[in-house]
């Protein structure tokens, strides 16, 4: 096998608390980490220059340069392990970038599985969420098989959770990409770790779609709404469009519904057709077989 192509999922957050800053600067989070059925599309194949890594990638907005986690990603495993070629890496984009979704890290953690497989490593997913710490708090979870799962320390401690739910989401992103760092400096500033009400606790399962209406609260909706009222108003149309729960997902700016059906979901889509500047998806949670 010379080349290999793999899906890369979107992940949304079902709850997100900020606890406190760390003497190393990071936050520890406790977060609710949800896969869902929107899909980045990465294909891997080795190149006769050994070490070299090439990217390419569909969307103009992201880096195609070794800044792009991917690309760090192929980078951390070809040293690590003496691969003896180059690599080619292509991303088809689907998920935005700057949309609290993800899309970065899935990349990276579908390009060290992707590679893991290509170049027959036989690394355990032990080993790969030691390599997926370097690179970003996120990937350790992306990495895994688990849909559904509760993170914490810096979102790169993971608890299995059952979702035992099927459900839909809309996910409206208003095109205003949010740096997670400015959203970090903006909680510091205003020191909102003391107006904090309610912490995201560790559920291992959910089983009714009220269990996950319940935990849905984000803390970084504090900075967020306040600078970008358009957003907090996106998540307002969710609700008034039929959605039973709508929050922020990460530090934005996008917002996602719940829905209970795929007709329900796709009505709700229906509406947000007149929002200009918007991209909309409708996107399944992913549920462990």
């Amino acid at each position: 096998m010379t080349d290999i192509c793999v899906l890369s999922p979107a992940k949304i957050n079902l709850g997100l608390s900020i606890i406190g800053r760390r003497t190393d600067g990071y936050h520890e989070i406790q977060t609710v980490f949800q896969k869902i059925a929107l899909y980045d599309e990465i294909t891997i194949k080795q190149t006769d220059v050994r070490g070299s890594i090439s990217l390419r990638v569909s969307d103009p907005s992201v880096p195609d340069d070794m800044s792009n986690l991917a690309a760090k990603a192929a980078a951390l495993l070809i040293h690590e392990y003496d691969i003896r070629c180059g690599i080619s890496i292509t991303i088809n984009k689907r998920i935005p970038a700057g949309a609290g979704l993800g899309g970065g890290s899935s990349n990276a953690a579908a390009t060290l599985r992707a590679m893991n497989t290509l170049f027959m490593l036989n690394l355990s997913e032990v080993q790969l969420k030691h390599h997926a710490r370097a690179l970003g708090a996120d990937v350790p979870f992306f990495v895994t098989d688990i849909s559904t799962a509760y993170g914490f320390g810096i979102g790169d401690q993971l608890l299995p959770v059952h979702m035992g739910v099927p459900f839909w989401t809309l996910i409206v992103f208003p095109n205003i990409p949010i740096a997670t760092s400015w959203a970090y400096e903006a909680f510091s500033k205003y020191n909102l770790l003391t107006k904090q009400k309610k912490r995201i606790s560790y559920i291992n399962s959910f089983n009714t779609l009220e269990d996950i209406i319940n935990n849905l609260v984000n803390d970084f909706e504090l900075v967020v709404f306040p600078a970008y009222p358009r957003i907090r108003m996106l998540r307002e149309r969710l609700l008034e469009c039929g959605a039973r729960g709508a929050l922020l997902s990460g530090s934005g700016s996008s917002v996602f519904g719940v829905f209970d059906s795929y007709a329900a979901c796709r009505d709700a889509y229906d509406v947000f057709a007149e929002e200009k500047n918007s991209l909309r998806f409708c996107a399944q949670a992913l549920v462990q077989p």
